[in-house]
């Protein structure tokens, strides 16, 4: 089963439950009246992702299922990844797509960026923190691998926690 960060947005919605709400704040009578929030909890893992501050509906639900897709990536580990990652099995195809001469093509706010993160920190994990090692199974160089990381402050923090818990020197 692919990582739930992989979903297209029908299939991961399926696997969620969407709430609304009103939110107090700026934006008038409009937003006291309407209820523009949305709250997504990722039911099998209970990952969860809100949106308030648009005044439009549909625009804090597409911002919430993008945060939801990027604490997936954060939170959950693949097994199956981490399998085919053991066993030294390619990049997705997405990660080739994105990666080109051994640099990572991607902004932190297009809607592949979590994938692309999911798929890093399961490659990560699988090769026990070693950045190294995980960036050239991805065929790309440990710089731009960290590069990637940087792009989500809370990616890098969980690699250094992981790699001081081993002895390991932590990513600058």
């Amino acid at each position: 089963m692919p990582h739930p960060a992989v979903l297209d947005e029908s299939e991961l919605l399926k696997q969620c439950e969407v709430r609304r709400q009103r939110r107090s704040g700026p934006g008038g009578q409009h937003r006291n009246k309407v209820e523009t929030a949305i709250f997504i909890e990722h039911m099998p893992t209970g990952v969860t992702a809100e949106a308030c501050e648009r005044r439009s509906q549909e625009a804090n639900r597409q911002q919430a299922i993008f945060r939801l897709r990027v604490n997936l990536a954060m939170d959950v580990r693949s097994e199956v990844s981490n399998r085919e990652v053991a066993a030294d099995a390619s990049a997705s195809e997405l990660w080739r797509s994105r990666c080109r001469g051994g640099k990572i093509s991607i902004n932190a706010e297009h809607t592949d960026f979590p994938a692309l993160l999911a798929e890093a920190l399961d490659r990560i994990h699988a090769r026990e923190w070693d950045v190294k090692s995980a960036a050239d199974g991805l065929g790309c160089s440990t710089s731009q691998l960290v590069k990637l990381l940087r792009k989500e402050p809370r990616a890098i923090t969980l690699v250094n926690q992981e790699r001081r818990k081993r002895d390991l020197a932590p990513l600058k």
